[in-house]
């Protein structure tokens, strides 16, 4: 699998960490503890971004190398938007993870944080022809907010970026088809609450599709249900978000570290 190596293509800088930084920090690393706690990890694959404030267009990912339940503030990588550390680091950074990144964090403006897992229902909803079917509670507050992108194989070309950005468009949750759930928001509590809305909605049609013929939703129910839905919410967002927080700081704060 490609990886950036450290001492590659890059020039390491000497960066003070600002407080918007540390902030960014310890709530990217509180998100990774959140993924464990829910069992959305894959070893020592896949990767939440956050984009860093300031001017300059750098990003927190997870270091190659960590579990999600090992991740702290301090072990996160400051990079560039081409996958590079902009600080002296003993973790490479995985290509194949950061180019689905990238191209979002690049093209999509609001886009400050991306989020991508490897779930089991998640990946066998991607892998199902008709994708997420629109016949439960979950489904329903994404009816038409879900993109779709066709597989290409290990994201580790650069001319994919482009076909990735035009199949997302606007739309926040995402299906890579045959591969896996992806969302992206203007923080990190939007975007979790609309990759935990998609996540659930796949749960839940995976064990109801075992059971029997799916149920239809009355189509002149999806405007109000999509308008009076949680992931549109920012501050439902925000609560939602802290809450699971306060759950990892009663098991385990040291990702504050």
């Amino acid at each position: 699998m490609t990886i950036y190596h450290q001492g590659t293509a890059w020039a390491a800088r000497k960066l003070s960490i600002s407080k918007a930084e540390l902030g960014a920090r310890v709530k990217l690393a509180a998100c990774y503890r959140i993924f464990n706690h829910l069992g959305w990890v894959e070893m020592i694959f896949n990767h939440i971004t956050l984009r860093v404030p300031g001017p300059e267009k750098f990003f927190l990912i997870n270091p190659f190398g960590l579990h999600y339940s090992e991740i702290t503030a301090s072990s996160l990588l400051l990079i560039d938007i081409e996958g590079n550390p902009v600080r002296e680091t003993k973790f490479p950074v995985n290509r194949a993870g950061f180019v689905i990144h990238s191209a979002i964090h690049a093209s999509v403006p609001d886009a400050r944080c991306v989020m991508h897992t490897h779930t089991t229902t998640g990946m066998a909803v991607a892998c199902q022809k008709d994708g997420l079917s629109p016949t439960n509670f979950y489904a329903a507050q994404l009816h038409g907010g879900v993109a779709y992108h066709d597989f290409e194989g290990i994201t580790v070309e650069e001319g994919e970026k482009t076909r990735l950005v035009a199949s997302i468009g606007s739309k926040r949750a995402v299906i890579l088809r045959n591969h896996g759930l992806l969302a992206w928001g203007p923080s990190v509590p939007e975007a979790f609450m609309t990759l935990w809305t998609l996540q659930r909605a796949c749960d839940v049609q995976i064990a109801a599709s075992s059971a029997g013929a799916l149920n239809p939703i009355r189509s002149e129910v999806f405007a109000q249900t999509v308008r009076e839905s949680g992931p549109g919410e920012k501050r439902t967002c925000e609560d939602v978000f802290a809450a699971m927080q306060r759950i990892v700081d009663a098991k385990d704060p040291s990702y504050r570290d």
